[in-house]
């Protein structure tokens, strides 16, 4: 990644989410009054005057304590720290001093990256130079009291911060493809991305809900750049209480709508649930292309026909991805999964590619030749005028007919199924609209039934 790493440090509930949205300008990481809220790390792109540089969050650390996430979610920050430039360690002015935030100190003292102080929860401009006076002794320099709500201080402390940073970085990442890991809790979606990365980048555990906020992490192949996007595992909505695994799960929707394409990630352990059919429909219902990735295959006791019995049962499971590559792969052994990247590039071209008109009404010529359109009860047949490509990511075609409602939804799959057949968009959803001819234009020219005008 090319732009300077700034990570954000503190113990739990200081509000280094609320500071890091501040930085980034938008309200996205994941905020709560819950201890442990964040604990993976997550990626922000931030500004400040003429300078770009990427925020990241960690999870809160606590040292000398090995229950549940903690030693991992120190594994995290410390692997922040590592890529950084800068760090910035949050306190709570209006708590004030603890032996946590001693001991993250002494941590960061020795590390090889500057550090500044960020006194949060001082609100008040008056009371704020006295509570952040006694975060002197932590031994890191000026503390500056600031509101990471309201944004008081935050101009002082970014501007110290910059002269920190290195100068004239090219953060071009026009050509990135955005991918998301999509699926049920604890299907393997942190593995993958780690398997992605080579390192533990997300942390893995058998604990549904590890994964909280939407982690983005840069990697690149062959000189293309991926953004993945790795989400909170979605559970059905009766079990979804508000909270914060209500903000996980709507961040993981979020993820679905801004990626190019989606990794809907299946246990081959449980197949094809309920829940994976509906997560399906969303992709489709956002015009996301789309890999089916079935992950734990290494664990799947197998002889030949073990294969092709899982395929059949994902083609009636999930017949309306049939246009989606499927692979099977192990996250944990590393088993196909660089093919997922392959297969990746070949579904964003075709999310994004454009076809001719010409093109589009040959097709339509040649369909409409082998199967005419129905005709209604009262005698009066569709008839289809023209085709035309009108958007891309996903391919968007309008069909200019007679009557939209003269056309049945076998009809129109069986349209589908011929540009399909003909043009590819393999690994994407593709969109038909039929549009009606205002009354008084329909009938004059075009289709008869039979053949397609060409433009």
């Amino acid at each position: 990644m090319s732009l300077p790493i700034v990570a954000i440090i503190g113990r739990p509930n200081v509000g280094k989410s609320t500071f890091v949205n501040r930085l980034a300008g938008v309200q996205t990481a994941i905020v709560h009054d819950e201890p442990g809220v964040t604990r993976d790390r997550t990626y922000l792109p931030a500004y400040w005057c003429d300078r770009e540089f990427t925020v990241v969050d960690t999870g809160g650390l606590i040292f000398n304590d090995d229950t549940e996430f903690l030693p991992m979610i120190r594994q995290q920050a410390m692997a922040a720290l590592a890529d950084a430039s800068a760090a910035i360690l949050v306190v709570d002015g209006k708590y004030g001093m603890t032996p946590s935030d001693e001991e993250i100190a002494e941590w960061l003292r020795v590390q090889k990256v500057p550090v500044m102080v960020a006194v949060n929860k001082c609100e008040s401009p008056d009371q704020g130079l006295v509570q952040a006076a006694e975060f002197w002794s932590l031994g890191l320099g000026e503390p500056f009291p600031i509101s990471a709500i309201h944004g008081n201080g935050t101009g002082e402390l970014l501007d110290k911060l910059i002269s920190h940073l290195p100068a004239n970085v090219d953060a071009s990442d026009t050509d990135e493809i955005k991918v998301a890991i999509i699926g049920r809790p604890n299907v393997g979606k942190s593995s993958l991305l780690n398997a992605f990365v080579g390192e533990e980048r997300a942390i893995v555990s058998p604990i549904s809900g590890t994964t909280r906020d939407a982690i983005d992490t840069h990697i690149e192949r062959n000189g293309q750049k991926y953004r993945i996007i790795d989400t909170a595992g979605i559970r059905r909505k009766k079990h979804i209480e508000y909270g914060t695994e209500f903000f996980s799960i709507n961040r993981a929707f979020k993820a679905i709508r801004r990626s190019d394409v989606v990794l809907m990630v299946i246990d081959a352990l449980d197949g094809v649930t309920d829940q994976d059919q509906k997560l399906a429909g969303r992709i489709i219902e956002d015009g996301r292309a789309c890999i089916i990735v079935v992950n734990k295959w290494d664990a799947v006791e197998k002889d030949s026909h073990t294969i092709y019995e899982y395929e059949k049962d994902l083609q009636e499971r999930l017949h309306f991805t049939e246009w989606a590559d499927v692979i099977f792969t192990s996250a944990l052994t590393g088993q196909r999964v660089e093919k997922i990247l392959e297969l990746v590039m070949t579904a964003a071209e075709e999310h994004k590619r454009r076809v001719s008109t010409s093109v589009i009404n040959e097709v339509l010529e040649e369909a409409l030749r082998w199967h005419s359109p129905p005709v209604s009860r009262s005698g009066k047949q569709g008839k289809i005028y023209y085709g035309t490509q009108v958007t891309t990511a996903p391919p968007t075609i309008a069909l200019f007919v007679n009557e939209s409602k003269r056309f049945n939804d076998n009809y129109r799959r069986y349209i589908e199924r011929q540009f399909r057949q003909q043009l590819g968009f393999k690994g994407t959803p593709i969109r038909l609209l039929w549009r009606s001819k205002a009354v008084r234009d329909r009938d004059v020219d075009g289709v008869n039934g039979n053949r397609a005008t060409r433009v």
